[in-house]
């Protein structure tokens, strides 16, 4: 028998999940009361393992864990085919899914804060959508177009330390509009700050995030109706080309009972974008560098999209895509929490990579491959006790003893 019990970097990875929260979530769905191999804790381990290192079929998933027997070691199975899998992938529950992931958002939230970076605005909320495409004629249940089928994200993610990470996904079939689940993902608190595209416009909406004081910043659509009641002066030289004091809708018809700022700026590529916002308090120049930060949302798409397994599905029911999905976010969201483990300063992807290459060695081992042997002695730059120094320099100076000091040869260190 084994008896080296070294974490693997794997299980380090896996510690987040929590077993005991995960059995508490299972219990409490009725899952797994008649299953005899592939329980649902394994289950999410082994998805979360396909996620990291890119496995492209049910039929490599079941391979990886018949040939790697440091895989059999991490999940206690020895095999598994492809048809379990595919049948546990099709009938879990995805509430399971939903509560780890907001499990593990809750950890996240404790680890980075909300306020970092932020204090002024408290809690910045960016809000978007984006759209996965599927197969229309495996995915029927996702059509949107007479030739097209796709899921999309609606997605809230908190922005802090110059980074964002998901505090809410919603997924539904493509064919919903984005402000239809505005409710869901505006954050109506006061401390709260919520940035959304010009797709979320809801008239409504907007007079009862006045009423109630949460405030929001977002784009105007080009086509929209708009009454202006007071232009403000703004600096000629600045970047802000006009501020006014306006009312949307079309009177009698739609119109807003509240008015809104509207600001006027250019984009990081120049081009001109109209701002609307019941903020009252903030700067113009302010606002419209808030609203630049609104891009990390997309970032945060192109990543998820690119990096993880969400562009081909293992299954094609709507249950077995959005569980994968699910599980692709809780697998950033465990990459984040182990980069603030580890205090790592560099970018997420290098986390991403190294633990598809060092999944099965010591998570030691894992931070020595990257930085390297720090324990050798350096014969090149030397470092210097500057705080030493400077109090040695400063006491021959109040001891009369600086006359060295204005030679040029003089070096403080030698």
């Amino acid at each position: 028998m084994d008896k080296d019990t070294t974490k693997s970097t794997f299980k380090e990875y896996l510690i987040p999940l929590d077993r005991e929260f995960l059995l508490n979530q299972i219990a409490k769905l009725g899952l797994d009361k008649y299953t005899k191999k592939l329980d649902s804790v394994t289950f999410c381990k082994l998805f979360i393992f396909a996620q990291l290192c890119q496995v492209k079929s049910l039929a490599d998933i079941s391979l990886d864990v018949r040939m790697s027997e440091e895989l059999q070691r991490e999940l206690a199975l020895e095999s598994i085919s492809a048809s379990q899998l595919s049948r546990k992938l099709r009938d879990l529950d995805p509430g399971l899914f939903d509560a780890t992931l907001g499990h593990l958002i809750q950890q996240i939230h404790r680890e980075y804060g909300f306020q970092k970076g932020t204090a002024a605005l408290g809690r910045l909320n960016l809000i978007d959508s984006s759209t996965i495409s599927l197969c229309l004629t495996k995915h029927r249940w996702a059509e949107f177009r007479n030739t097209k089928a796709g899921i999309k994200m609606h997605t809230r993610v908190v922005y802090h330390e110059q980074m964002v990470s998901p505090d809410k996904v919603v997924l539904k079939p493509a064919k919903a509009s984005d402000k239809t689940e505005m409710n869901e993902l505006v954050v109506q608190e006061p401390d709260a700050m919520n940035l959304f595209d010009r797709a979320y416009l809801d008239y409504d909406l907007f007079d009862q995030y006045c009423e109630n004081g949460t405030r929001f910043i977002t784009r105007l659509k080009a086509n929209a109706v708009v009454t202006v009641l007071e232009e403000k002066v703004v600096n000629a030289e600045g970047p802000i080309l006009r501020e006014a004091i306006v009312r949307l809708g079309k009177p009698g018809v739609n119109q807003m009972e509240h008015t809104l700022r509207l600001i006027e700026t250019h984009d990081s590529k120049g081009n001109l974008i109209t701002i609307i916002t019941n903020e009252r308090t903030m700067e113009p120049i302010e606002i419209g560098e808030l609203y630049r930060r609104r891009w990390h949302i997309e970032l945060f798409f192109k990543w998820v999209k690119q990096h993880l397994h969400i562009k081909r599905f293992y299954g094609i029911s709507a249950n077995a895509v959005y569980t994968q999905i699910r599980i692709a976010l809780i697998t950033y969201c465990l990459l984040l929490l182990l980069k603030r483990k580890i205090a790592f300063q560099g970018n997420l992807l290098i986390i991403y990579k190294l633990m598809q290459r060092c999944w099965d060695e010591p998570l030691i081992a894992m931070i020595r491959k990257w930085y390297g042997d720090r324990t050798r002695t350096s014969k090149g730059r030397r470092t210097y006790d500057h705080e030493r120094i400077f109090a040695e320099t400063l006491q021959q100076f109040e001891n009369g003893e600086e006359d060295h000091l204005d030679e040029l040869a003089y070096d403080p260190v030698i």
